[in-house]
């Protein structure tokens, strides 16, 4: 088991400094500046957007997913074990300034986030009661190569979808037993074994017997709720060591150009863990959020765009933050701390504010939030599963396989999942980057046709006739957006 994980870092390193982050800034920056600073001039249309309501039928159901509801199952499985034993494991490994670089690649990154989710959008199609779509299918519609897709699709269900699975149950797993040790537990292994099974039953009944829109309930009841619980417990933390915040502050952007490192290698580590660390957590530019945001029903193509956009901010400046602030307020030196990979080190904080409450309270919220993060895993290889097909039945076995991940994942050791999700990253990430790069114009010609509406007045509403040069697009007829073109009108009278 040592040797595939020291094989698997021997990878994933180099991949991510010598591949991964160049490839990344280029990308982004090149969207950034072809969509002209989308991620900050849409800000207030982010907040619009996020509100709008979907169709219903004449049976009084909507037609698929709300905005929202997509926001939060996409937010359901950024926010997970990246939030939390990802950041601290950052900051471990970087140091404070790996912060600051998690935060800089957010808004580089963002513009990514908004092309990839504009274009699941553009090119879904329909399934039962529900939309479907993401990268394999833009790779289709889009680039015109069915094969390609299928092979982005077989790359990601088991580099993203059930490898990442593994790893939130192993986190679930780790800070329990943790906190169950702080209470004086002397032997966890029967709780091991206990979480997995729980893990598995609960996680079969909502994918198994519920599918997407069982995943969209829960997400929509449990992600605020979570976000809350943590934002709360944060903000206690830095009450109880708010002579220390000044300090955590500085440090973050003191360290994040202390180019005097450099020499030594530290500077280069730490922007590693920051930007490789912040794109676990935010998943932006990676072909995960797109398989979600294409089942949302909207008025436009941008309008979700914008939406996954916000989740970008939702997760890295507001989530990540709480998570940093936790660990600094509380370690004055916290870099090559024994937490280097795991929730340890957050865990820690937490006792060292709290006692045992503060371990518990952790557990609590990791149970949450990374069991949600199972749900919305689950959603990104349901999309790429029924690429293959529209079965039913294909849907339940992937969902059973999934099932059976958790447990796995459930029991393997720490280090492990984090290796195997660290190499699975890049490979997507990278995949997926190249792909949207190819296919920005055609996001920028929605983009375009968007803020047209926009300086009308209007609500912008899209069908295909608005830009035919656009081709194999299934959706977007006007008998499937007239709901939003009435409500337009209505509202102009």
């Amino acid at each position: 088991m040592d040797s595939l994980v020291e094989m698997l870092e021997a990878v994933e390193d180099p991949a991510w400094q010598f591949v991964g982050i160049p490839v990344i800034t280029v990308v982004a920056v090149y969207l950034m500046v072809r969509t002209r600073l989308v991620q900050l001039r849409h800000i207030p249309n982010m907040f619009r957007s996020i509100t709008q309501r979907a169709q219903r039928d004449s049976g009084g159901r909507t037609r698929s997913l709300s905005a929202f509801q997509a926001f939060a199952v996409t937010a359901s499985a950024r926010v997970g074990t990246g939030n939390i034993a990802g950041v601290s494991g950052a900051i471990a490994m970087g140091g404070a300034g790996a912060v600051f670089w998690m935060w800089v690649m957010a808004l580089f990154t963002a513009s990514a986030s908004f092309v990839e989710s504009t274009l699941a959008q553009l090119y879904k199609t329909r399934r039962f009661d529900t939309f479907k779509g993401g990268p394999a299918y833009y790779i289709q519609r889009g680039l015109g190569s069915r094969s390609l897709g299928m092979a982005f699709a077989v790359v990601f269900i088991f580099c993203f979808a059930l490898s990442f699975t593994s790893l939130q149950a192993n986190t679930i797993v780790d800070t329990v037993t943790g906190a169950a040790e702080t209470a004086g537990m002397a032997d966890v292994g029967p709780l091991t074994w206990a979480l997995a099974v729980l893990l598995v039953i609960l996680t079969g009944i909502v994918v198994i017997f519920g599918g997407l829109r069982k995943v969209a309930q829960v997400a929509q009841n449990v992600v605020p709720l979570m976000a809350m619980l943590y934002l709360v417990l944060g903000i206690a933390v830095v009450i109880v060591n708010i002579d220390q915040l000044p300090g955590a502050v500085a440090a973050i952007f003191g360290e994040a150009f202390d180019f005097q490192a450099a020499a030594g290698g530290a500077f280069g580590a730490m922007i590693v863990a920051g930007v490789q660390r912040g794109m676990l957590s935010n998943e932006a530019g990676m072909g995960s959020v797109p398989n979600v945001a294409a089942t949302a029903d909207v008025s436009h193509p941008v309008k979700q765009g914008l939406v996954q956009t916000l989740g970008v901010y939702f997760d890295t400046w507001l989530i990540c933050s709480i998570t940093a602030f936790i660990v600094l307020v509380t370690y004055s030196d916290p870099v090559g701390a024994d937490a280097n990979v795991g929730a340890e080190l957050t865990q820690g904080a937490l006792e060292e504010a709290f006692g045992l409450f503060g371990a518990v309270a952790l557990a609590v919220i990791i149970f949450l939030v990374a069991f949600t993060s199972i749900l919305g895993n689950y959603s990104y290889g349901e999309a790429n599963v029924l690429f293959f097909s529209d079965s039913e039945r294909f849907r339940k076995v992937f969902a059973v396989v999934l099932t059976g991940v958790v447990f796995v994942g459930a029991t393997i050791e720490v280090d492990l999942a984090w290796a195997i999700a660290g190499v699975a990253m890049v490979v997507i990430a990278l995949f997926n980057l190249v792909v949207i790069t190819i296919l920005a114009p055609t996001a920028l010609k929605l983009l375009r046709h968007y803020e047209d509406q926009r300086r009308q007045g209007l609500q912008p509403v899209f069908t295909d006739t608005d830009l035919p040069d656009i081709e194999n697009v299934e959706c977007w007829g006007l008998e499937d957006v007239q709901f939003y073109l009435d409500e337009r009108t209505a509202e102009r009278t």
